[in-house]
């Protein structure tokens, strides 16, 4: 049985929507990120599945497959890993080793977990995080939290929903100000 994982960037003051320039992969920065990019890698290395939204997913498609010279790894992964990409209106998902899921999600996602596998990612996407939220299928939080306040922009939680706690599993802090905290529902 798989787990669900929800990997997010998160400002401090808790948004997860990109509103400014906050987080930026492609802007190379004074701040070293090896110890970030090691993190990232090695939870790569643990799943075996991505589920996206269709935004997100055209999004990655548009971009990581045209890197050549990409020293992240993040390419590799992303070409190789099993990806669901959530959409009603996308019927060719033009990326390999892609599958769309439409119908009834929770339905779709919850037969996904059952299945002999390592995990399944859930990144970006905030309707879909919400979704399965709401749905209760969420294992793991991941959250990379930005030294930033935005100010502004939507969250990681549904407006009104309310989870009576989360159980830390792990803090780390890299080299740059971001901090990696993992949180499962307690």
């Amino acid at each position: 049985m798989r787990i669900l994982a929800t990997t997010e960037n998160i400002t401090v003051d808790g948004s997860i929507e990109i509103l400014e320039d906050w987080f930026d992969p492609k802007r190379e920065g004074d701040t070293d990120k090896s110890d970030l990019l090691e993190e990232e890698q090695r939870q790569g290395r643990e799943a075996d599945a991505l589920l996206v939204g269709r935004r997100t997913f055209e999004a990655f498609r548009e971009y990581w497959p045209k890197q050549t010279d990409d020293r992240t790894g993040i390419t590799e992964y992303l070409n190789r890993v099993q990806k669901y990409v959530v959409s009603s209106t996308l019927n060719d998902p033009q990326w390999e080793n892609s599958t769309v899921l439409s119908g009834d999600l929770v339905e779709k996602v919850t037969a996904l977990k059952q299945e002999d596998g390592r995990e399944i990612v859930l990144t970006g996407s905030i309707r879909l995080a919400h979704t399965m939220i709401e749905a209760g299928l969420v294992d793991e939080y991941r959250l990379f939290v930005y030294p930033t306040v935005q100010g502004g922009g939507r969250r990681l939680f549904p407006d009104g929903y309310e989870l009576s706690r989360l159980r830390l599993l792990d803090s780390k802090a890299f080299r740059s100000g971001i901090t990696l905290q993992r949180y499962a529902p307690a």
